[in-house]
């Protein structure tokens, strides 16, 4: 399935109305953020000047840049360059642990990606935000942030992201999806609730994500799946959840996109970060 590169990244140069004062001081490699966020919690589109690592123990966030959205569980994290504009959405209860880094400090490239987060990082960040700051003159604060870089380069990037539509009544119509990608609503349905022609709407998501539909639509049910997959759940309960007749009809899907069987992407995703 061809699809358009994601949209390049907002950079803005601070100071600005939107920036946020999570930079570490001189001295410092890195900070700390940790917070109990309430479902339906928001966080408005801000930007840092030093790199990010978005990570959450419990709950689901939706970060979206530009056009971009991406849905972060426990097992993944989200490393966001400085100065990209960003926001951040719980539609559940989120236990949100951040670290921010001295920018260009870990030589990661210059795009936000999503990571694996094994169980060494996980305990890794987790030590970091407990400690709240990472000093460049503190001899274990130096290894640790030197093993937090050396599992950031390492950890696997995971392609799960989608292109969000620019229209209203689309954005609508997407938003809904996104909070249920396996709802089982027909196209005419969905667009009489959003006041749209079917037509209208597939011109539109074609303009703005690069893709039909349909295509989009499976495109957010993969995404879903992805996560859901290397959350351990089964691939029966994986392709029910996410909105396929049987796990024959996901399983073709998934290897339509990702080029190989479901169970052997996670295997293939666990063996790249041993």
């Amino acid at each position: 399935m061809r699809q358009r590169a994601l949209t390049p990244a907002q950079p803005v140069s601070p100071p600005g109305p939107h920036n946020s004062g999570h930079e570490p001081p001189r001295g410092t490699w890195a900070i700390t953020f940790a917070c109990e966020y309430p479902r339906q919690s928001d966080i408005s589109a801000h930007v840092h000047g030093s790199d990010q690592l978005i990570y959450a123990t419990r709950g689901v966030m939706e970060v979206s840049s530009g056009q971009n959205l991406w849905m972060i569980p426990p097992y993944f994290g989200l490393w966001v360059p400085a100065r990209t504009v960003h926001q951040i959405r719980m539609p559940e209860t989120v236990s949100m642990r951040t670290i921010y880094l001295r920018r260009g400090l870990a030589g990661l490239p210059s795009a936000c990606r999503v990571l694996h987060v094994r169980p060494l990082l996980r305990e890794l960040i987790i030590e970091i935000v407990n400690r709240g700051e990472l000093r460049a003159r503190d001899g274990v604060h130096q290894a640790l942030c030197k093993l937090l870089i050396a599992e950031l380069t390492s950890a696997s990037s995971v392609a799960t992201t989608v292109l969000l539509p620019k229209d209203p009544r689309a954005m609508a119509i997407a938003r809904q999806l996104v909070s249920c990608p396996g709802l089982r609503v027909a196209l005419s349905t969905l667009c009489a609730s959003a006041g749209v022609g079917v037509r209208t709407l597939e011109r539109l998501f074609r303009k703005d994500t690069g893709l039909d539909f349909e295509s989009w639509r499976r495109q957010l049910r993969l995404m879903r799946a992805a996560q859901m997959l290397v959350g351990g759940c089964t691939v029966k309960e994986v392709s029910s959840a996410v909105g396929y007749r049987g796990p024959s009809a996901f399983v073709q899907a998934f290897r339509s996109v990702y080029g190989t069987t479901p169970k052997s992407w996670v295997s293939l995703l666990n063996r790249s970060t041993l």
